[in-house]
């Protein structure tokens, strides 16, 4: 069963997030290509890489981890990034935002269990949903970004159920070990920033994602 969701950008065209979901009519906003960046700004992108490289400190994957940020510290400003692109291991459970190839910040993650996450190279498309529930999986999510298929295939975050509530059981298999029907699980503080970037065009339309093994 397909639900359709609202396509907002200057006019409203009607789809579906189809794969780990049906939505419950959220909306769709579309994103715009960043901005040319000047050599001052390039300076600027390394001295933040050099820094970020030397104090990142991963959380540990106890408690309520699956709440909050991966890296503990703030997350990087990405108008100060050029090239940026998204690297998805799933043996790892891990995904990495990089910026020119260089890892500016790394996700826990949880991809589909078996063969259910598509390997190769995708992109982050227009699509997106603050939540979204499947009724025939009994099960939703929240801050959703599609990478495939147009609303498929999505970065989202850890599960919820039919109220909204999270699915702790499954939340802690985040990057622990694959858990979904073929989309990219992350924490809810993850899943939120990378939705914003999204939505500001701060993450644009057409970054490119890898998804491996």
């Amino acid at each position: 069963m397909k639900k359709n969701t609202t396509l907002i950008f200057l006019s409203i065209v009607a789809l579906s997030l189809t794969a780990c979901s049906n939505t419950k009519n959220n909306s769709i906003s579309s994103k715009t290509e960043g901005s040319t960046i000047t050599k001052k700004q390039v300076v600027s992108k390394k001295i933040i890489k050099t820094k970020r490289n030397m104090n990142v400190k991963m959380r540990d994957k106890t408690g309520d981890y699956w709440k909050l940020s991966s890296e503990v510290g703030d997350y990087p400003d990405l108008t100060k990034f050029s090239n940026l692109s998204l690297e998805v291991s799933i043996s790892k459970n891990i995904t990495y935002l990089k910026s020119n190839g260089n890892t500016i910040y790394t996700f826990y993650s949880s991809a589909g269990i078996g063969n259910t996450t598509p390997t190769g190279v995708f992109a982050i498309q227009s699509e997106t949903s603050p939540s979204f529930y499947n009724s025939e999986e009994r099960e939703g999510a929240n801050y959703a970004v599609s990478w495939l298929d147009h609303g498929t295939y999505l970065f989202h975050s850890v599960p919820i159920d039919s109220t909204g509530n999270y699915l702790v059981s499954e939340a802690e298999k985040l990057g622990k070990s694959p858990g979904s029907h073929g989309c990219v699980r992350l924490s809810i503080s993850d899943s939120n920033w990378l939705y914003e970037q999204a939505l500001s065009g701060a993450l644009p339309v057409g970054t490119p994602v890898t998804i491996n093994q």
